[in-house]
């Protein structure tokens, strides 16, 4: 999920380890403008013809003819740094949101003990007024700690409790499923501790770079003087966290290398992994956790902590302790006072091109569904989606998946003994709609009304140490790592699972009011997407369990990769803004997914209209059904973007841009060049055309 410097309170390593392999959808939910409420937020958005721009011709740039009246007629709201249909269904959800929110923080001596929960957390969220008197008051419990270090030793375990705060120093440590043994959880550390989005922020010098370098810089020295540091001490504290976070970055893994599962792939025992960075204390450091004791785990990146071990060393004490108070303040600083507020949020400007503040109710639902996500699914569900909606998922489902099936069963290129593996693990794939058969406790959680940080704390802590003692455990089969009302949707190789919350499951993702078409070409893409990442370059790497398995054959297995490179040579020739291209690498899984998922979304389609003997040649609109599965498809991809967020998302997304998601499924399709009368060798109509699934 897309969620740049969110300040999430839930936003820790565990989310962000990839240990189950999850391949999201794409775009995070968004809250919506500043001001009074607008037509985004009281309707939803659905598919409409008037958004086609007909002075395009769709054979020449499809993306332009399916969204061209749409882009023209939905500039990015301020408080965006970009706008497309997550966003639209997100603005929608969220006005939903806030009247649960707004009912349940009505301090009711009736309330339910969720209600409390949800009702108490966002109604301290909402108490602006608390959280100026405080000024930075909330923090100083946590940054009298790290000025009470007095060695390594202590730094380490008390970089163990920052992370179960939310932060992640240093170092991440959390829980998954083993890769060789799906069915068990086991313990993992890996890289973390940077707070720009990637490597090469750190370690570029081209002038994009060098500029959001100079305002990380510039946004440390104002949140250090906000603290009470001086000019010359705030200074001197920024150049010594970017010092160290780049010393961290030179021991990154690429982005690219860490799309391989085998990559990230390094069981070993506690005692060896230690040997791997001593001065790193990980005894210490786990026990400090709370963590059940385990004699194995995985270690994301070995030359992490071989490399970083001697940056312990030889960087004092100080200095430490000044990058741990700085990783503290700016995970707090969007939960303190206005002036802390809003030069997070400046910062946050510089890097994604956002003009304005979200309002505060807002950024309050969306902090208590990062805290309290299951607990405030519950009213959602109840008032949006319910066991009809559920039932015509699955129903859909399981079309996508019979077309999937016939689709392996009849590809020229791969052998009977891989297609048989590939069509066990199909048949494998757990379905999971809407939202969770058991619901997450938290009744032990507690949440305390105008205690804003400590319930961000509480809430951060509870989750960390629940997913800690999964160690050693079997695996929770019926756990969702998405809340309910999340506009998303995401495939897990170690799980080998679907998952579709009932945020994502409306328009115009999904309209029970429209023609099968339409709806094939939106929620029924995105479920072939999901599904196909179970067989793009990372999820093809696990086994119908979801162990790190190679289960092809050799030849087989070229064959895919040699299909594989043709994708991504061909979206690394895709333009992303200005002269930047795609990373036809970083973005192959996704670009396969979609790919395949139209694929066999179409299959699904002519598959449904011959069952119900529907005209294939019958206009809606003025337009047939295969052609509205394609305005559909590209009615959800329609995107206005910033130029600086299309800059970032270039080097750490795995997603394309909306214009290529479009145009790059359509060219490679026989099926759309039928549907347009697009002529061969026409931008839509290439003649050498990819292939995977």
């Amino acid at each position: 999920m897309r969620k740049f410097l969110s300040h999430h309170p839930l936003m820790s390593l565990i989310a962000m380890l990839l240990l189950t392999a999850a391949c999201a959808l794409g775009q995070a939910p968004k809250p919506a403008p500043a001001g009074t409420e607008s037509a985004r937020e009281r309707a939803a958005p659905r598919f409409d013809i008037a958004n086609i721009d007909k002075t395009a011709d769709p054979c020449v740039d499809f993306y332009q003819y399916a969204c061209g009246n749409w882009i023209k007629n939905n500039p990015i709201p301020g408080d965006q740094s970009s706008w497309e249909s997550f966003g639209e269904v997100y603005e929608h959800n969220l006005v939903v949101l806030r009247q649960v929110l707004e009912k349940a923080s009505a301090n009711d001596p009736a309330r339910s003990a969720v209600q409390q929960k949800i009702g108490d957390f966002y109604a301290s969220c909402m108490d602006e007024a608390a959280a100026n008197k405080a000024g930075y008051k909330p923090l100083q419990p946590e940054l009298e700690r790290i000025a009470a270090v007095k060695d390594k030793t202590q730094m380490i375990e008390l970089m163990s409790h920052e992370q179960m705060l939310g932060p992640n120093p240093l170092m991440g440590f959390g829980a998954g499923p083993d890769l060789h043994n799906a069915e068990m959880t086991t313990a993992a550390i890996d890289q973390s501790g940077l707070s720009l989005p990637d490597r090469d922020y750190y370690l570029k010098d081209d002038a994009p770079t060098l500029a959001i370098r100079k305002a990380f810089v510039d946004h440390m020295k104002k949140l250090f003087s906000l603290i009470g540091q001086s000019p010359e001490q705030s200074a001197k504290s920024a150049d010594t966290v970017l010092k160290i976070e780049t010393e961290l970055a030179k021991a990154y893994m690429e982005r690219t290398l860490r799309r391989d599962p085998k990559n990230r792939d390094h069981k070993m025992s506690v005692a060896a992994a230690e040997a791997l960075g001593p001065n790193f204390h990980l005894d210490r450091y786990f026990a400090a956790s709370g963590a059940p004791a385990f004699t194995e785990l995985n270690v994301g990146n070995p030359d992490f902590f071989k490399n970083v071990n001697a940056v312990i060393e030889s960087t004092p004490l100080d200095a430490w302790k000044t990058y741990m108070t700085w990783q503290m303040v700016s995970n707090a600083a969007a939960w303190l006072s206005d002036d802390f507020v809003q030069e997070d949020f400046k910062f946050q400007q510089a890097i994604t091109g956002q003009k304005e503040l979200q309002v505060r109710w807002k950024r309050c639902v969306n902090a208590t569904d990062g805290a309290l996500g299951e607990a405030l699914g519950q009213p959602y569900v109840d008032a949006t989606f319910g066991v009809e909606g559920k039932q015509r998922m699955l129903k859909m489902v399981d079309a996508l998946e019979t077309a999937l099936k016939r689709d392996i069963t009849e590809l020229p290129w791969m052998t009977e003994t891989t297609k048989k593996e590939g069509l066990v693990k199909l048949a494998a794939i757990r379905n999971k709609i809407g939202y969770p058969d058991k619901w997450r406790d938290y009744s032990k959680l507690t949440i305390a009304r105008g205690d804003l940080l400590g319930n961000i704390y509480r809430a951060s802590e509870f989750e960390t140490r629940r997913r800690l003692q999964k160690i050693g455990k079997p695996v929770d089969q019926l756990e969702w790592n998405m809340t309910p009302p999340t506009v998303n949707a995401y495939y897990s190789g170690s799980h080998n699972e679907i998952v579709f919350p009932a945020g994502i499951l409306q328009p115009p993702f999904f309209d029970r009011t429209l023609d099968d078409s339409v709806n094939m070409g939106g929620i029924g893409l995105v479920i072939g997407h999901e599904l196909t990442h179970g067989f793009d370059d990372q999820g093809r790497k696990f086994d119908p369990k979801g162990n790190l398995r190679d289960w092809w054959t050799a030849e087989d297995g070229k064959e895919f990769e040699k299909r594989a490179s043709c994708v991504s040579d061909e979206y690394s020739s895709f333009t992303a803004v200005d002269d930047l291209k795609l990373n036809g690498k970083l973005t192959l899984g996704e670009n396969t997914a979609d790919n395949g998922g139209a694929r066999i979304a179409l299959m699904a389609l002519h598959d449904l209209m011959a069952q119900a003997k529907q005209d294939p040649d019958k206009k809606i609109d003025g337009y047939t059904p295969d052609q509205r599965f394609f305005l559909g498809f590209g009615r959800v991809w329609c995107q206005n973007i910033t130029p600086e967020l299309s800059r970032m998302l270039v080097r750490v997304d795995p997603h394309s841009p909306g214009r290529w998601r479009v145009n790059g499924v359509v060219r490679n399709m026989p099926e759309f060049q039928k549907a347009f009368g697009c002529k061969a060798g026409q931008p839509m109509a290439p003649e050498n055309a990819c292939r995977v699934w």
